[in-house]
């Protein structure tokens, strides 16, 4: 598979995650918000590393920017980085916490916080897409 149609898959899977995202946090489903926020921002700079022929592995938002910085300014996207990076195994594991579930210690405000992160990555990831000809 080319790059451009490597990148285009992962894109479009970000933007499902992110609809998603929203669609849970309407749900009420705060932590499960969370994690698909997450993974919206993670698939979303993997369409851009795919785009730029860069093929990579992890899941941390922080370290795929730490990828691109050579190429991009990306400081100001690493607190929303780190933000939802935060959310990558807490929100799906009890054992996350001393007690309880995930669930318990999610709520709306986190939720948007993540999804917000995500809006901010997505857009400066597509904007840098649009930049190399990968969308319109």
């Amino acid at each position: 598979m080319d790059r451009l149609s490597e990148a285009e898959r992962w894109l479009k899977q970000a933007l499902r995650d992110l609809d998603a995202a929203k669609s849970s946090l309407n749900g009420g489903y705060y932590e499960w918000a969370c994690f698909q926020a997450q993974q919206a921002a993670e698939k979303a700079l993997k369409a851009l590393l795919h785009g730029l022929g860069v093929g990579v592995w992890g899941h941390s938002i922080v370290e795929l920017l730490n990828v691109l910085k050579d190429k991009y300014n990306v400081d100001d996207l690493m607190t929303f980085a780190r933000e939802l990076d935060r959310h990558y195994i807490p929100t799906r594991y009890p054992n996350s916490f001393e007690s309880g579930y995930p669930a318990i210690y999610y709520d709306a405000e986190v939720a948007e916080r993540a999804i917000k992160a995500a809006e901010v990555i997505l857009s400066w990831v597509r904007e840098k897409l649009r930049e190399i000809g990968l969308e319109n």
